[in-house]
């Protein structure tokens, strides 16, 4: 297992570094090229396309008649979040920093599930930059001041709540309290607790029904599970360590520095509201589980792929420390296919058998894709495919070096 880590990380630190010369300006203003002005055929970037086209998700684009036949079938799987109709199946492909193509709707602002998870960890990254966060293995706890929930005045008698916890403190049992930053970020927490609504076991159940509510839970650290109630914990430990919210955090840390477009908006729940420094915020989802989440352009997610491409370097300017992103892009021992939230490695290339080893790629419902390749100076955004179809859009554009 260690032989293994230490190899992707040497992997990591040898892959080629490309000292990019050009970054686009703000919004809209990207500069394209011709597949051919960069060294690339032609044929097999239209290939790619086309092909990819031909593999758009067949499922439905409205996108709460998609939840409730997936996950609003869960318990209490009832959206609380905001919803949105999907566009066309939309996709960008970035060489060397230039446009090379793209196709669908790349101004388009949709859902982007999962991928959502990419900004929750990349604005903690700034939380841990800022010296907010001091270690990521330090215990959140100690970090967390009692949570005040908004709660509207149903008439009740105040009688019928004495006695009752009037705040929220999610790491205060036994299992809780022993939860880091890591395991938060890594999905490895086995956080245990009802959060905006939505109990813990409530999400992906599996196992005997009858175990849902009752089984022990697993030391934090030593098993992965990919569960959307301990990533909106993870948002409110943030929001509870920034004391603002987190879309005004990355829009001035992060996405006004990057150019991105005014477009984009981080949505949360009707039931996420608190008060904090008796201001009303709304704590943000990790992804669109129960809807809300990232709602954001290709042309935006293409910039968070550049960014990341770049170290976190745009134009001069260190928006992410390298330290942060070489610990995101660290296999986590219970999965070592996956870093900090959502960076999916590939690693012996169990999940994209024709990218390098140390590409990334962070993923979300629908499917929605970033993926990003050190080795080849390369994005490539592809949104509403078939998850199926990622190793061979990126098999064809590879093709055509």
């Amino acid at each position: 297992m260690y032989r293994r880590v230490l190899f992707l990380i040497i992997l990591l630190l040898n892959a080629p570094v490309f000292a990019q010369t050009y970054f686009p300006g703000s919004w809209g203003n990207w500069e394209t090229k011709t597949p051919e002005e960069l060294g690339l055929n032609p044929d097999s970037i239209n290939a790619a396309i086309e092909y990819t086209k031909s593999m758009e998700s067949p499922n439905p684009r409205n996108m709460e008649l998609n939840h409730y036949q997936t996950f609003g079938r869960e318990p209490f799987g009832d959206g609380v979040g905001p919803f949105k109709d999907r566009g066309d199946q939309t996709g960008i492909i970035i060489k060397d920093g230039y446009i090379i193509a793209e196709w669908g709707e790349p101004f388009r602002v949709d859902m982007t599930h999962s991928v959502t998870k990419t900004f929750l960890s990349t604005t903690v990254g700034i939380a841990y930059d800022l010296g907010l966060i001091r270690d990521v293995h330090d215990k959140v706890d100690s970090y967390m001041a009692p949570i005040l929930m908004m709660e509207f005045d149903d008439n009740l008698p105040k009688s019928d709540d004495v006695g009752k916890a009037k705040v929220l403190e999610p790491f205060k049992s036994e299992h809780n309290s022993k939860i880091t930053w890591d395991h938060l970020l890594r999905q490895t927490s086995d956080w245990e607790g009802t959060l905006f609504g939505k109990p813990d076991w409530a999400d992906r159940p599996s196992g005997p029904r009858s175990e849902w509510m009752t089984r022990d839970r697993y030391e934090p650290g030593t098993e992965w599970e990919y569960n959307d109630v301990r990533v909106n914990l993870l948002a409110l430990a943030a929001l509870n360590v920034f004391r603002e919210p987190l879309p005004k955090v990355l829009r001035e840390h992060m996405m006004d520095k990057i150019g991105a477009s005014p477009t984009w908006r981080w949505q949360g729940y009707e039931t996420s509201w608190v008060v904090i420094d008796g201001q009303q915020m709304q704590s943000v989802s990790g992804g669109g589980h129960w809807g809300g989440g990232m709602f954001i352009s290709a042309r935006d997610q293409a910039r968070l792929g550049y960014l990341l491409l770049n170290d976190g370097n745009w134009n001069g300017e260190q928006i992410i420390s390298k330290e942060w992103l070489e610990m995101a892009r660290t296999p986590t021992e219970a999965n070592t296919g996956y870093g900090f939230m959502n960076f999916f490695l590939n690693g012996n290339k169990e999940g994209l058998p024709s990218a390098p080893e140390s590409s990334v790629r962070h993923l979300g419902a629908g499917t929605n894709m970033v993926y990003v390749d050190w080795e080849n100076n390369l994005v490539i955004v592809a949104r509403w495919i078939q998850n199926s179809a990622m190793d061979g859009i990126i098999r064809r554009v590879l093709g055509a070096m």
